[in-house]
């Protein structure tokens, strides 16, 4: 499966004016809420999440969330929240009566849009039928399971703490609790997994009926145990394999690809992480929460303290930054082509200097690059990758690498 290791540096030196961004409409904005707790931190995991020792500090915690949203609204006044999504950590850890209370000072403080797609993440060992239609009562509207694998062996070796049985209960304990709309997430290129045990895998997901699947492939990021004392994982020729496999059975099944890692039937792709890849707004609430607000001034990035703790301590006020940086227009062209050429078709063109307010001339260069060496399909109403660009995604994504502006051409 393509993936982002990170990108090597770019040959190519973009230049951008200094003049400010100009924004003829705002992004749609959308609301992500991090829980940092879970039961037991996996060894592959570089999210911002912390073992839970002793009892959770869960009204607290939801009552820090509200205090956070409170000092974030100025930013974003007057507009509507069109997708939130709860993630972590495992947020299921919380009971259903918690996200109730959370979901309603939500409402009472910032309009949602009324079809707004609510997300909660959810880990086999720690969820149950009772606790899912809990959430559907409170307002969360679509699950994201996080199976990973239903084989005993690969889960004991990434670190779950549930077995496949609990993985298949969960799938289906989310559609008795009315659960019309959940993603199941799935690892490839396991330790000594096999190009059929990683189909096997995929063939009981689908089994599920999933509306969406999402296909990773397991990355060793650093600061984690796998990074320090690798694996053994499957070579270049298996992954090539595993994908191929997969995204045939995938279409077969009746999923459209529509970004690298993620499949969905009809009509329901995550419409809160499609925003983050049309580089959408969102805020971000919770330890290590981060945001991005888009104003008159420019594009603004925000992340809270990561140290639950501290968190708490300071939610609501500025010292629950971590920090603000606003974006140069250099920044702004970059982080949106890495994101929005993670979909497969791409985006309309225009969209460029609709969400970035840079003008798409300054990056003609690089796009003029891809288009030379078969990264970008030759479409001058659209960046959208070929299927050559799609496999070699990094290299496509270094074009528009800002450099240095005394760096030479």
């Amino acid at each position: 499966m393509p993936h982002f290791a990170f990108l090597s540096p770019a040959t190519r030196v973009l230049r951008y004016t200094s003049a400010m961004p100009m924004f003829e409409t705002l992004p749609p904005l959308a609301l992500y809420i991090h829980f940092p707790w879970c039961v037991r931190k996996c060894p592959y995991c570089d999210f911002n999440s912390h073992p839970l020792r002793g009892e959770l500090p869960e009204q607290a915690y939801v009552e820090a969330l509200l205090r956070d949203l409170e000092h974030d609204l100025p930013r974003v006044w007057g507009r509507r929240v069109r997708s939130i999504f709860m993630g972590g950590g495992t947020p299921s850890l919380i009971s259903p009566a918690a996200i109730d209370q959370l979901l309603s000072g939500v409402r009472s403080r910032i309009a949602l849009a009324p079809d707004a797609e609510i997300t909660l993440e959810a880990n086999p060992g720690a969820s149950d039928i009772e606790r899912f239609a809990g959430y559907r009562a409170a307002g969360v509207n679509r699950l994201s399971i996080g199976v990973q694998s239903f084989e005993k062996a690969k889960l004991s070796a990434l670190g779950r703490i549930h077995d496949g049985n609990a993985a298949l209960a969960a799938a289906r304990a989310a559609r008795e609790a009315g659960f019309d709309n959940f993603n199941l997430d799935l690892m490839v290129g396991l330790p000594d997994q096999s190009p059929d045990q990683a189909l096997d895998d995929l063939h009981t997901a689908m089994a599920l009926d999933p509306t969406h699947l999402s296909v990773y492939q397991l990355t060793l990021e650093p600061n984690t145990p796998f990074y320090a004392q690798p694996p053994v994982l499957p070579g270049d020729d298996a992954l090539a394999a595993m994908q191929d496999l997969l995204s045939a059975a995938l279409q077969h099944g009746g999923y459209q690809h529509y970004e690298v890692s993620a499949y969905a039937r009809d009509g329901r792709q995550c419409r809160h992480n499609r925003s983050y890849w049309e580089f959408g707004d969102y805020l971000g609430i919770g330890a290590g929460a981060h945001a991005k607000i888009t104003d008159a001034h420019g594009i603004t990035r925000l992340a809270k303290r990561q140290q639950p703790n501290d968190y708490l301590a300071h939610a609501g006020t500025d010292m629950a930054l971590a920090e603000t940086r606003s974006l140069t227009d250099a920044d702004a062209a970059f982080e949106f082509m890495l994101n929005a050429l993670r979909l497969i078709d791409g985006v309309p063109a225009e969209l460029f200097r609709e969400r970035t307010g840079v003008a798409l001339e300054q990056i003609q260069t690089a796009v003029d690059a891809a288009y030379s060496q078969n990264l970008l399909m030759q479409d001058a109403t659209r960046l959208q990758p070929s299927a050559h660009g799609r496999r070699f995604l990094n290299d496509l994504i270094a074009l528009f690498l800002p450099m240095s502006d005394n760096a030479h051409r």
